[in-house]
């Protein structure tokens, strides 16, 4: 498999819009087939952004999703589903995971 820069996640409503924008590697998965493709991507580092619908969260055990907010390469961005209510991140608690640094401490 060839080096890509970025690939999606999640359910054909969430991602048929990122394929639709040019991004060639777009899963339509959901649920425990979601996690696992999850899993395989951030463990190839062949990425270094995974855009991943919100509601696989749920789909993940508590080491695994540690794992996966805290990792670097690829960078991994849960983004808010179509369908679900919104659980925002704030830019305080995204800045702090994505650059591991709490730009805002006094």
């Amino acid at each position: 498999m060839k080096s890509s820069a970025i690939a999606v996640i999640g359910e054909r409503d969430y991602a048929l819009g990122f394929k639709l924008l040019g991004i060639k590697d777009v899963f339509f998965l959901t649920g425990r087939e979601a996690a696992l493709k999850l899993k395989e991507l951030v463990s190839n580092s062949n990425y270094e952004l995974l855009l991943v619908s919100d509601d696989i969260k749920d789909s993940l055990d508590a080491k695994t999703l540690y794992h996966v907010e805290n990792s670097l390469k690829p960078i991994v961005l849960f983004m808010p589903s179509l369908k679900a209510e919104t659980k925002e991140e704030s830019l305080k608690d995204l800045a702090r995971r994505v650059l591991s640094v709490d730009i805002w401490k006094e």
